[in-house]
């Protein structure tokens, strides 16, 4: 079990390390009145990265919805539900998402569309660089910030299973 949750720890700190959270509408939120649309065309979405949604929780929620839910503001058939006010939803599969607001506030403008991709392959000369810096320089150094948090993790969950935490 132990070894599981170590697992899990170092997983997540490597996914962790890549995903960027897409904060729909930026600084003006989920509300009415704004052009997610325009917001969404400069956003490049990846597979494992997030798109959160802040809005008030006792006025909008989230949908999410095929094209035809999208173009018709109706959330019948939704495939997700989100009601917090602050969430943060895992775009972890290369397709188009479609997300509304269930309370009315489609109708309004509240609605977006984004088009997640797969991840890009690094170009050639990094991938190069990181084999010959591997056979020159310390392990953590060589590997950047990613590698010395998951080995932070790793510290961590090693410390953990030492305890009764776990």
């Amino acid at each position: 079990m132990a070894l599981f949750v170590l697992f899990f720890l170092l997983a997540a700190a490597a996914t962790a390390v890549n995903a960027t959270d897409h904060i729909v509408g930026a600084n003006k939120g989920w509300n009415p009145g704004i052009n997610y649309t325009l917001w969404a065309n400069n956003q490049t979405f990846y597979a494992g990265d997030y798109i959160s949604f802040r809005y008030q929780k006792t006025q909008y929620n989230v949908f999410l919805v095929n094209q035809t839910g999208y173009d018709n503001c109706t959330i019948e058939g939704a495939f997700g539900n989100w009601t917090g006010g602050k969430d943060f939803i895992m775009l972890n599969k290369t397709q188009r998402y479609y997300f509304i607001c269930g309370t009315g506030g489609c109708m309004n403008g509240m609605k977006v569309s984004v088009v997640v991709h797969p991840l890009p392959s690094p170009p050639m000369s990094a991938v190069a660089a990181e084999h010959s810096s591997k056979e020159s320089a310390a392990p953590v150094v060589a590997r950047g910030f990613g590698s010395l948090l998951v080995t932070s993790f790793a510290f961590f969950g090693l410390t953990l299973y030492g305890s009764v935490w776990i």
